[in-house]
Formats: C-alpha cells, sequence, structure tokens
C-alpha cells in the first residue's frame, strides 16, 4: 500500500455569465454607422432662408444653383415653382429667385431661394444683402441675420478654421425634385392659381 498522498484536483470556482446588459458593451462607437456601411438616404430638403444662429455653406458649382420663377405663400410659409409658361396666369404673384444649394454646420441640406433684382430696377438692401451673403458662402461660412433697423441683413463670418462641408451625392435636379414634389405649379388648374384667383 502505497503512503504516496493522494492529489485531488480543485476546480477553478465557475465564472459569472457576461451581464447580457452590460452598458460598455452595449454602447455603440462613434464610428459605428460608418464602418457598419450605412447610408442616410435624403428624402426631405427644406426651402427656406437660413437660421439667424447657423454658419452656412453654398454649393460653389454653378450647376448647383439656378434661376426660377416662385410663388411664395406667405400665409402658409411655402415657395412653389412655376413653370415658365403659366407666368401669365400668375400675373403680379410671381417673384424671380435664384435657388442656391445651401448646408449648416449639423449637416442639413437645405435649398436658399434668394430674390433675383426686379425688372424695374428697384432693388430692395434686403435682397442685395442676402444675394451678397450667398456668394460669400461659397467660400466660407457665414450667418445671415436680419437687422430692421439698418434695414438689411447683417454677414458674419466663422472665426475659427471650420473644415468645408461634405455634400451629399445629390444633383442638383434630384435635389429640386425632392424639395418641390408636391410643390410645383404645372398646370392651369392647380389649387395654388385657383386660390389667388378667388375660386377655392
Amino acid at each position: 500500500m502505497s503512503d504516496k498522498p493522494v492529489l485531488t484536483a480543485i476546480e477553478p470556482p465557475a465564472k459569472e455569465p457576461p451581464d447580457p446588459f452590460d452598458l460598455e458593451s452595449l454602447r455603440l462607437s462613434q464610428n459605428f454607422i460608418e464602418s457598419a456601411g450605412v447610408k442616410k438616404l435624403i428624402t426631405e430638403i427644406p426651402i427656406r432662408k437660413p437660421s439667424p444662429q447657423d454658419f452656412v455653406r453654398v454649393h460653389p458649382d454653378p450647376a448647383y444653383r439656378a434661376d426660377f420663377l416662385m410663388v411664395n405663400l406667405k400665409d402658409d410659409r411655402e415657395f412653389y415653382l412655376v413653370r415658365p409658361e403659366l407666368a401669365a396666369e400668375l400675373a403680379g404673384e410671381t417673384i424671380s429667385k435664384t435657388i442656391y444649394t445651401a448646408i449648416n454646420r449639423q449637416r442639413t441640406l437645405f435649398l436658399w431661394p434668394v430674390t433675383l433684382p426686379p425688372p424695374d430696377g428697384r432693388d430692395l438692401a434686403w435682397w442685395r444683402s442676402e444675394r451678397d451673403a450667398a456668394e460669400l458662402a461659397m467660400g466660407q461660412w457665414v450667418r445671415v441675420k436680419a437687422n430692421l433697423s439698418l434695414g438689411a441683413n447683417e454677414i458674419a463670418t466663422a472665426r475659427g478654421v471650420v473644415p468645408d462641408p461634405e455634400w451629399p451625392n445629390l444633383s442638383f435636379q434630384e435635389m429640386i425634385r425632392i424639395a418641390f414634389r408636391t410643390l410645383i405649379i404645372d398646370r392651369p388648374d392647380h389649387p395654388v392659381i385657383k386660390r389667388l384667383r378667388g375660386l377655392e
């Protein structure tokens, strides 16, 4: 009979399974969306002036701006595109505007309608200063704010070095189609024409 001691294996304590609700393991990393290959679809594009709190840029490519005939329904705060052949149907109601492609620091894309000089030469300081702001925004970040006592828009530029914007991969025509898909006057019996004639 052997006098050797009998060795018994000591099992390590059982490991607790990981907590499936551990916040550190659940939290998404900042670049998750990019690394997962998710593409953000643009389904809405506002038509508006820049917010007075926003710094904005304007697309410098001439292909991303154009002149259009428009109707501004101020009560509804809506801009409508007007097909040129319907200009006579809306005599006295339309205004010519340049639509610029713009973006703010939060990467919100929008279309910025800016009034063109009228044929009669009565160009307002409000319109001139807005056109100046749009031109300036092609090369730097600017903020546009109405100043009633000045009777024009004040333009401020960003002080720090701010990277250029990343423009979405959309053509200007695609942007116009998205923004104005329900806001185009394209027939003589359009509800807006009837409304402005007092027929509705």
